[in-house]
């Protein structure tokens, strides 16, 4: 029986740490493999102990893309069937997206097409120095515009740095990408997943409540007509967060000079 192509680890009691494992393709993307992560994502979902995700890629890349070999016979499909397709593949994205969870994602090496769209889902992103990420697709005679990109890039770098990125295909530099502000930081290769699971453990450690209002709220208003929308958004996540029973154990903890004890979302 082959290895799973997407591993899951518990480490600690809040953190789960989710690993693309294609190591031979580069983690490339299959289909299969889509459906399985969407399915990790699912389970996360549902699972109140767990606080925050980390998500990499094995031995040392991140995500080299969709694998080529899968697409072989997806442009005579007809368009009715081929949109189905993408629209699976796409399912993937939005559930990375939409985990109550805080979510790290831990580039090394390649982070290409289908997988910067992954590590773009991410809330927080960590680079090796050694990660190269690229939108490759207008390089196969694709649209750039895959898998969510068209919609996170330019929300994560800015519009021109966005087209900057899509319609040339070319690769940025760990560097370029922390300038361009779609990697947070750049560590040394053998930090990286300490760092990311540190990060992530330190996000853990809040309210649970706290965290998943935040995130939904700021992934809200990020498209938000007005300060007026926004504000409505806020208050209804703040009532949300202020009736829930980690407010008084963050306090109570913070009185007594303890950690907080958090139940669960």
């Amino acid at each position: 029986m082959s290895a799973p192509s997407v591993l899951t680890e518990r480490l600690g009691a809040h953190v789960v740490l989710v690993t693309l494992n294609r190591p031979h393709r580069k983690n490339a993307l299959t289909d299969a493999m889509l459906a399985e992560l969407e399915a990790v994502c699912a389970r996360l979902a549902e699972d109140t102990s767990a606080r925050a995700v980390v998500l990499t890629g094995a031995a040392g890349a991140f995500c080299s893309g969709f694998d080529l070999d899968g697409m072989d016979g997806m442009t005579s499909l007809p368009p009715l069937e081929l949109q189905r397709r993408v629209e699976r593949q796409a399912r993937a994205v939005r559930a990375l997206y939409e985990l109550p969870q805080a979510v790290v994602a831990a580039v090394a090496g390649p982070c290409i097409g289908a997988g910067l769209s992954l590590a773009l889902a991410a809330d927080i992103r960590l680079a090796a120095a050694d990660a190269r990420c690229r939108a490759a697709f207008v390089r196969v005679g694709l649209s750039a515009g895959d898998l969510g990109a068209s919609w996170l890039l330019p929300r994560v770098v800015g519009l021109g740095a966005a087209l900057d990125l899509m319609l040339t295909g070319r690769t940025a530099t760990a560097e370029e990408a922390r300038e361009l502000r779609l990697v947070n930081r750049v560590v040394p290769g053998d930090a990286l997943l300490p760092e990311a699971l540190s990060l992530a453990a330190d996000i853990a450690a809040a309210s649970p409540v706290a965290v998943a209002v935040t995130k939904s709220v700021v992934h809200a208003n990020a498209g938000a007509a007005c300060l007026a929308d926004a504000l409505v958004r806020e208050s209804a996540a703040q009532v949300v967060a202020a009736k829930s029973t980690d407010v008084d154990e963050a306090v109570a903890a913070f009185r007594a000079g303890r950690a907080p004890r958090f139940p669960g979302r």
